[in-house]
């Protein structure tokens, strides 16, 4: 079984370690008292895990207290910056002994895209609940076992959807809820950003599944359906490369159009090629929201028709993911449209906007 660093090497990128995430039984998670931590176990200890572990340093009912990598060295430095046990860390090779480790409840699953079907499988045959960062994988097929496996073993499987935690993205959802900006009538949605270093794992098909669609368009999937509240019925999308040397397995730039039952369009793009480009736009007939920067780390900013929008932005966003998350699973509380059945609908669109663009942008019927 090939480890992070292994197949980085394999595919000429930086080694650094892959780690996996576990979880609590759900015969377990019956039995935490109400306000009980959630235990979590970062699997992959790169940028975005260290990020994930600096923002539940704040969090109230999360706590960090393991993680799995393929670099004995970062043992020492992570558990002197989060104050985790040594013992709690876990190689690649070792990583079933998690199922073990009575003081840990989740994994969060941060490695890349395509290693994601194999860790969610394992973590759930350990009877632990799971977190997998977005995209949940590469593709729809693997998805749909990611949920099986994890509902065949009893427990919870939640993906990184962090937006719906965050407190300008839910007043966008509770104003459309509560009809405040009336029938939608569009959505406009896009982000991308330049992508740096040619060799970086995000530009291996190998790894990524995909390029800036799967890495940050999916944003404006998940939103132009929290915007609008519906199901996307048709799919049309075309693509631009600009550097076919550099993005020559994975795609640059995408732009598409997702049709909803209502009639509502939403005109989307994604890019790897440029930066200042981040944006949601939701037009009603009684009103509008506007949020730019949209999906960024933050601060998120926004306007409505009523004025400027204010919320707090001291915490972030992974500090209320990660809180709201377990509430999730230890109190029960309904869960903001995170799920793995959540995730599966984003890989459909996903699917059906690559099917368009192989297709001369044919508009695709979901």
């Amino acid at each position: 079984m090939k480890s992070r660093r292994d197949f980085l090497l394999e595919l000429g990128g930086s080694a650094f370690s892959l780690p996996l995430l576990s979880s609590l039984a759900s015969t377990e998670a019956q039995a935490l008292a109400p306000d009980k931590q959630l235990r979590v176990v970062l699997v992959g200890l790169g940028s975005y895990a260290e990020r994930v572990a600096t923002a539940m340093k704040d969090c109230k009912k999360a706590r960090l207290v393991g993680g799995v990598t393929g670099t004995p060295s970062k043992i020492d430095t992570w558990s002197s910056k989060f104050g985790v046990d040594k013992a709690n860390f876990y190689s690649y090779k070792d990583f079933e002994k998690l199922k073990d480790n009575p003081d840990v409840d989740a994994v969060y699953v941060t490695l890349p895209n395509s290693m994601h079907h194999e860790y969610v499988i394992r973590a759930a045959k350990m009877g632990k609940h799971v977190i997998c960062e977005k995209p949940m994988s590469v593709s729809v097929k693997q998805a749909e076992e990611m949920i099986a496996a994890c509902k065949k073993a009893g427990v919870k499987l939640y993906i990184g959807y962090r937006m719906h935690f965050e407190p300008y993205t839910r007043e966008l959802i509770r104003m459309r809820k509560a009809g405040e900006l009336g029938k939608i009538m569009h959505v406009n949605a896009y982000f991308g950003f330049k992508s740096g270093d040619p060799n970086q794992w995000r530009l291996k098909k190998a790894l990524a599944g995909g390029g800036a669609l799967m890495d940050v368009g999916i944003y404006c999937i998940n939103a132009a359906r929290y915007a609008t509240g519906e199901e996307p019925v048709w799919i049309s999308a075309e693509e631009a490369k600009t550097d076919p040397v550099k993005f020559k397995e994975v795609d640059e730039t995408i732009t598409w159009q997702m049709g909803f039952p209502s009639g509502v369009i939403a005109s989307c793009a994604t890019t790897y090629n440029f930066n200042n480009f981040e944006r949601l736009y939701v037009v009603g007939d009684k009103g509008f929201v506007e949020l730019s920067p949209a999906y960024g780390y933050g601060p998120i900013k926004g306007r409505t028709h009523k004025g400027e929008m204010s919320w707090d932005t001291s915490k972030m966003h992974q500090t209320w993911q990660m809180d709201g998350l377990a509430d999730c699973i230890l109190n029960g509380k309904p869960d903001p449209n995170v799920t793995g059945e959540e995730g599966l609908k984003d890989m459909k669109i996903i699917d059906a906007i690559y099917k368009s663009i192989a297709a001369g942008g044919k508009k695709i019927m979901l």
